[in-house]
């Protein structure tokens, strides 16, 4: 299919809604999956660091805790 000019090139014959509509539709679904995995990536290592620093919360109170048994207080 050939088109005399950019003018009919945009209006698409009659179609032209439809096949727009399924352009957008495209440009939005290959957006979305683009931006995605960024995202779930970013919130991903947040809660990994997030964890990190509370195993590291617990593990100091566990040894203050073993070391206070020890010497008797508590």
């Amino acid at each position: 299919m050939q088109f005399s000019s950019v003018s009919e090139f945009i209006q698409m014959g009659a179609y032209s809604f439809h096949v727009w509509v399924v352009y957008l539709l495209f440009a939005v679904f290959v957006g979305y999956n683009l931006l995605l995995p960024g995202l779930q990536r970013k919130q991903f290592v947040s809660e990994q660091k997030r964890r990190a620093q509370r195993d590291a919360e617990l593990t100091v109170q566990a040894a203050r805790r073993k070391d206070s048994h020890s010497r008797g207080e508590g």
